[in-house]
């Protein structure tokens, strides 16, 4: 099945006054689909793909010859397998400024290998394709983002939303082949495949180092810590893995699109406070698969379940802030007398929307507790607290702090 892909009408906009666009992300999001979709119907480029071995040769040892071949808008499949196309990018569009000359994708953050001597700051635009958004399933575009940036929020705009089993589509994630299997076993067998693929041949390729056996071990212990602080000191002494050869496997994990750091808010709120990153993966189906957890251990594991929900939040708001008007930077906020709000949204004007998330049928007042505490010390900056949760009801607590039930992310606002 083909799905909208909401971040299109954005690449297009870019392709009228830029040169260069890059659209990156994990393998299996659907950036070939997207961008061979892109040029039939809307921007004609040739596409090359260096998945080619041929193809692949060809551009490492002559990487001007092989732009010079085609005149006319060309699409580069998997750029971080011949990173030498940078710098001949970079020249060629020195000479020549056309828009739209280039697409390339992806599948692992070229921009941060130390191969990448070359910058096409300035001439380029970056895009990021995550797994499909809930919105995207069901061919709704979801402004949640803009909609709770408002001065007001107007909560006759939520209609309900038909969004069945949630706990069915945190443990499915949003990889477009992974949702085609309804059968348990063999989506797991797919993630199986999957994450043997990142590890064994694109970690590979990025990066010749040692002890890449241990990296299936490493990845399944990172899936028990997401939404926690990134403790490396833990980590390493966990899996009895030296804090440096540890870190090296973060930035690659990161590098292929398998996990990312949520940094810690620093305002000047006048109090101490952790700045300590937390730990999320790409893709709530993939944590599920790898921690092992599943629809009959939900209830069993309310720990694990907690933090795989926050995970799933956290990425559907990343992904929403792709085609998002406000475009804000997410933060966590945590103080040094453990006051904690898992997610700060900021927008250019210095507002904040503080979300916290809970994965209950009911809420609490002491679960606003940290965004109280953080509205007294934001003053006007902060624009309002939600506490996102598994029931079905929109409950205020008081003034601009309301519970929100966690389908009203994919509303088409």
């Amino acid at each position: 099945m083909l799905y909208p892909r909401f971040i299109t009408s954005n690449i297009l906009t870019a392709l009228k006054d830029t040169p260069v666009i890059m659209l990156t992300g994990a393998r299996q999001t659907g950036k070939t689909t997207l961008v061979r979709k892109i040029a039939e119907e809307h921007h004609p480029a040739t596409y090359f793909t260096l998945d080619d071995l041929t193809r692949r040769g060809a551009a490492q040892s002559d990487p001007k010859g092989f732009l010079e071949q085609v005149s006319g808008p060309i699409i580069i499949d998997e750029i971080q397998l011949a990173p030498e196309l940078l710098s001949a990018i970079k020249i060629e569009v020195d000479h020549n400024r056309k828009p739209g000359r280039f697409i390339i994708t992806g599948s692992a953050n070229v921009l941060t290998l130390p191969r990448v001597s070359e910058s096409l700051a300035g001439r380029m635009e970056i895009f990021t394709l995550f797994p499909l958004s809930q919105g995207e399933l069901i061919s709704r575009q979801e402004g949640f983002i803009d909609w709770i940036f408002e001065e007001k929020l107007d909560i006759a705009k939520l209609k309900p939303v038909s969004s069945g089993n949630i706990w069915e589509q945190v443990v499915a994630g949003g990889y477009p082949e992974a949702i085609a299997r309804t059968d348990v076993e063999r989506r797991q067998a797919w993630f199986r495949d999957y994450t043997t693929t990142i590890l064994q041949r694109d970690i590979r390729d990025l990066a010749r180092i040692n002890g890449i056996t241990q990296m299936p071990r490493l990845l399944e212990l990172l899936a028990t810590r997401t939404a926690t602080l990134l403790n490396v000191a833990e980590i390493s002494r966990s899996i009895k893995m030296p804090q440096t050869s540890l870190k090296c496997y973060l930035a690659l994990f990161e590098a292929t699109y398998l996990i990312f750091q949520l940094p810690a808010w620093s305002g000047n709120i006048g109090k101490k406070i952790l700045k300590t990153p937390k730990l999320f993966f790409v893709d709530s189906g993939l944590v599920a698969f790898l921690s092992g957890i599943d629809l009959d251990l939900i209830q069993q594991k309310p720990r694990e379940a907690g933090q795989l929900f926050e995970n799933f939040v956290l990425t559907e708001l990343v992904k929403q802030a792709q085609w998002s008007k406000i475009r804000p930077h997410f933060f966590h906020f945590r103080s040094q007398t453990n006051q904690q709000v898992d997610f700060i949204l900021e927008d250019r004007q210095r507002r904040w929307v503080g979300i916290e998330v809970k994965a209950a049928k009911t809420i609490r007042p002491n679960d606003f507790n940290g965004l109280r505490w953080l509205k007294n010390q934001m003053g006007t900056q902060f624009l309002r607290g939600i506490v996102i949760y598994c029931g079905s009801e929109i409950v205020p607590f008081g003034d601009n702090l309301l519970a929100m039930p966690v389908d009203k992310l994919w509303q088409s606002l």
